[in-house]
Formats: structure tokens, sequence, C-alpha cells
């Protein structure tokens, strides 16, 4: 296992990946009016890319054209004080061509938010990183809350 500088595990590329395709729901750094904006969507992976679906007008879809974003997505648990995350640095283009939006309508990507989305986004990885807090053995006691020590009855 390889840590960073701050003690945190570093994923490979595979896993990160793997985390990429297990979950719906992540959050996209773009530039809106020149100041840093961050939205959470859902998406899918299709072909390597984050595909994302939002509504033509919207300030994610002007800012997302032909432009480098950021695309995050972790989990973790409080309790444990354990978790990952997994970011992908890429750019951002609408889809236009018809094929290629026919293909993507195929997808299991249904909006979360109301209203019509009927944009497509597609990012094309160029970076992908990922860490995960290590394994240790610190187990939260019952008055925060937490989960039973190993052989205690819940």
């Amino acid at each position: 296992m390889q840590l960073d500088h701050g003690g945190l595990e570093i994923l490979g590329i595979e896993e990160c990946r793997s985390l990429l395709a297990s979950t719906q729901l992540g959050r996209i750094v773009f530039t809106d009016r020149a100041l840093p904006a961050i939205q959470p969507v859902n998406y899918v992976v299709a072909d390597g890319d984050v595909v994302i679906r939002t509504s033509p007008t919207s300030r994610l879809a002007n800012a997302a054209r032909d432009t480098i974003v950021a695309f995050e997505i972790d989990d973790f648990d409080a309790a444990f004080r354990t978790g990952w995350s997994v970011v992908v640095i890429g750019k951002a283009r609408g889809v236009t061509d018809p094929a290629e939006l026919a293909a993507l309508r195929a997808l299991p990507l249904d909006p979360w938010a109301p209203g019509a989305r009927e944009h497509y986004i597609r990012i094309r990885p160029q970076l992908i990183s990922g860490r995960r807090t290590p394994d240790h053995e610190t187990v939260p006691s019952a008055g925060d809350g937490g989960r039973p020590e190993p052989g205690e009855r819940a």
C-alpha cells in the first residue's frame, strides 16, 4: 500500500475506475462567470467517460462547453473515520452528434432534479486520482452513536 504525504492510501487507476462506476452521485467543479462553482449531479460512466444530463439552459451547460472541469465522488463512515475519494479532471463537452445522443439516451441516467434535462455533458478523464483513509483499529464508543466493539452485542 502506497501512502501520500498526509498518510492517506493512494488508490490505483483501476480501483478509481471501479469506484467511479459504483456510484450514482458526484460533484462537478466548473467555472461560472469567472468564479469556481460546485454542483451535485447524478451520472453514469459510459466508455470510460462521465456522462451527466442537465437542462440546455443551465449554468452548468453554459459553463461546461469544451472546458476543463473536475468531478469528484466519495464515500465515508463518520463513526469509523474511514472513507475514500476519487477525482477526475478532464475536458467537458456538450454532446450534439445525433448518433451519440441516441446512445446516451439509452443509458440508465434518469435525472434526479425536476424539469427537462435533455442536454448531455460528457467528461473525458485526463487525470484520475483517489485516496482512502488507511484501515485502522479505531472503533467508536457506543456513546458516540457508533457501532459495537467486535464481539460486543449490538
